[in-house]
C-alpha cells in the first residue's frame, strides 16, 4: 500500500480526485519550487542583488529535468529535499549563475513558499467543485421543499418535516464551512523568505523589500515577518479542511441512516456494479456516503496532528514543519475527495417520498403529541394538556390504538373535527419548507462568490 491515498493507484480516486492528487504531486512540488527560485531571482534582479537574467534561466528549466530518485535520497541525508533541489538546479543553469541562485533563502523559504502557491491552486479547485455541490444541493432542497418526512430525534420519530428541510440543515451546515475559504486561504497562501533565522540578514535593509516584491511576483500574501515558527495559518487551514469534511459527513451519515432497509427513504443514485458485495449480489453499498464518512474520521486526526506545529521551539524546529508534509496534501485530498461524493449525492440521491407517508404514519399519531398539546393548551392550561396528552400516548403505545382516537374519547374540550387539525401534518411540513428558500438562496450567492474567485 502506498504512503497515502493521494498517490495510490488502488485507493486513490476513491477517496482524492485526481485534480487534488495532482496539485501535490512530486512534479507539482519541483514546478512550485522554481516559481519560488525564479521570483526570488527577479525580486533581487530588481533590488541590484541577482543577474537580470538568472529568472529568465530558471524559468527554462522543466520539472522533468529531474532525477526524482537522487532528489529521494538527497531529501533522506538532509531531512529536506531544498538541498538536493538546489544542488541539481545549479547544474541545470549555466555555471555563472551557481553563486546568485538561492541567496539569502534557507531552505523552508523555497519549502513553505511552494507549499502555498500548491494550496493556492487546491484552495481554488476547492471553491470550484464547492461552488457545484452547493448548487445542486440547494437544488434538492428546493425540490423537495414540501415532501413530508420524519424528524428523529434520539434515533426516535419526533415531528413532521419537509426532506427539503432536512436537506436545506445540510446545506447551511455546509455553507458555514465553506463561507471560511476565503479567509483560510489568505491566512495561508503567503510567500517565505526569512533566511537561516529568519531576519534575511544576508541582503541588507534590502530584505523587507524583496521579500514584498517575491511575494507580488508569486501572487502571494506578504507577511509582516518571517512565519518559520508561526503556524498558525497552515494549523488553521487543516482545520477549516476537518470542519468541512465533516459538515459533508454528517450529511453522509443521515443518508446511510436514511438507505437502512427498514427505512429506504432515500438512497444514493444507482449505477450498475456500484456499491456491490462478494456475497451477497442483492446489496446497494453507499459507496458515497461510505468515502466522505471515511475521510471525515480520517482528517480529524490529521487535524491533530497539524496543531502540534503550533509548539515550534525557537527560529526552527525539528519535527514539528515536517510532520505538516503528512497532513496538509492529505487534508486537501479527503476535502476534494469528500465534496466530490457530496455533489454526487446531491445530484442524484433517490428519494422515497412514498416511503416517508409510510414512515410518518408508523407511530399511530404518537409524532402528533406536540400539535395536540399545544391545541388544548388555551383550553385546559399548559401543564394539565402535556399532562393528558403524554397519558394518551402512554395507552396508545400500549394498547396499539391511534393517538387520536385515545385522545377524541378523553375530556379535552373539542369536538373531532377541531381534534383533527393537531393530526394534520401540512401545517408542520408548512413551517418547515418556509425555511429552505433562505438557506438555499444563501447557497446560491456563496456559491457564486466562490466561482468568482476560483
Amino acid at each position: 500500500m502506498s504512503f497515502s491515498p493521494l498517490d495510490s493507484e488502488i485507493f486513490g480516486r476513491l477517496f482524492a480526485p485526481p485534480g487534488m492528487a495532482a496539485i501535490f504531486a512530486d512534479e507539482a512540488l519541483i514546478a512550485a519550487m522554481l516559481r519560488a527560485e525564479a521570483a526570488l531571482a527577479r525580486a533581487q534582479a530588481r533590488a541590484g542583488l541577482a543577474p537580470a537574467d538568472l529568472a529568465d534561466a530558471i524559468e527554462a528549466v522543466s520539472p522533468a529535468a529531474f532525477d526524482m530518485q537522487a532528489l529521494a535520497a538527497g531529501t533522506v541525508l538532509a531531512g529536506v529535499p531544498t538541498i538536493a533541489f538546489v544542488k541539481a538546479l545549479q547544474k541545470l543553469l549555466p555555471p555563472e549563475f551557481a553563486a546568485d541562485l538561492h541567496k539569502g533563502a534557507t531552505s523552508q523559504d523555497i519549502l513553505d513558499t511552494a507549499l502555498a502557491l500548491q494550496m493556492t491552486v487546491a484552495f481554488d479547485l476547492l471553491a470550484a467543485d464547492l461552488a457545484g455541490m452547493l448548487r445542486a444541493l440547494a437544488a434538492l432542497a428546493r425540490r423537495h421543499a414540501h415532501t413530508p418526512c420524519i424528524a428523529r430525534s434520539y434515533g426516535q420519530h419526533a415531528a413532521p418535516i419537509s426532506f427539503g428541510f432536512k436537506a436545506a440543515v445540510w446545506l447551511a451546515g455546509i455553507a458555514d464551512a465553506a463561507s471560511g475559504l476565503e479567509a483560510r486561504r489568505a491566512a495561508a497562501c503567503r510567500a517565505q523568505l526569512g533566511g537561516p533565522v529568519g531576519t534575511l540578514a544576508s541582503l541588507g535593509m534590502q530584505g523587507p523589500a524583496v521579500l514584498a516584491d517575491y511575494a507580488r511576483e508569486l501572487g502571494l500574501g506578504v507577511p509582516d515577518i518571517a512565519w518559520h515558527t508561526r503556524r498558525a495559518g497552515i494549523v488553521e487551514a487543516g482545520q477549516w479542511l476537518a470542519a468541512l469534511i465533516g459538515t459533508l459527513g454528517k450529511m453522509a451519515g443521515d443518508i446511510v441512516a436514511l438507505a437502512a432497509s427498514e427505512i429506504g427513504e432515500a438512497s444514493e443514485p444507482h449505477v450498475e456494479g456500484r456499491g456491490g458485495s462478494t456475497a451477497m449480489p442483492h446489496k446497494r453499498n453507499p459507496v458515497a456516503a461510505t468515502a466522505i464518512l471515511a475521510n471525515a474520521q480520517a482528517a480529524g486526526g490529521l487535524a491533530a496532528g497539524l496543531s502540534g506545529s503550533l509548539i515550534a521551539a525557537h527560529e526552527r524546529p525539528a519535527g514539528p514543519w515536517h510532520a505538516e508534509w503528512h497532513a496538509v496534501a492529505s487534508l486537501f485530498g479527503c476535502a476534494g475527495g469528500a465534496v466530490a461524493h457530496a455533489r454526487f449525492l446531491a445530484d442524484g440521491l433517490q428519494v422515497d417520498a412514498a416511503a416517508m407517508a409510510r414512515n410518518l404514519g408508523a407511530t399511530r399519531g404518537l409524532v402528533f403529541a406536540d400539535a395536540a398539546a399545544s391545541l388544548l393548551a388555551p383550553k385546559l392550561g399548559r401543564a394539565a394538556a402535556h399532562t393528558l396528552v403524554e397519558r394518551a400516548a402512554d395507552t396508545a403505545r400500549t394498547s396499539g390504538r391511534d393517538l387520536r382516537a385515545v385522545l377524541a374519547e378523553a375530556d379535552t374540550g373539542l369536538d373531532a373535527q377541531a381534534l383533527a387539525a393537531a393530526f394534520d401534518p401540512r401545517a408542520a411540513v408548512a413551517a418547515a419548507a418556509a425555511w429552505v428558500e433562505p438557506v438555499a438562496a444563501r447557497a446560491d450567492a456563496l456559491a457564486a462568490r466562490l466561482v468568482a474567485r476560483a
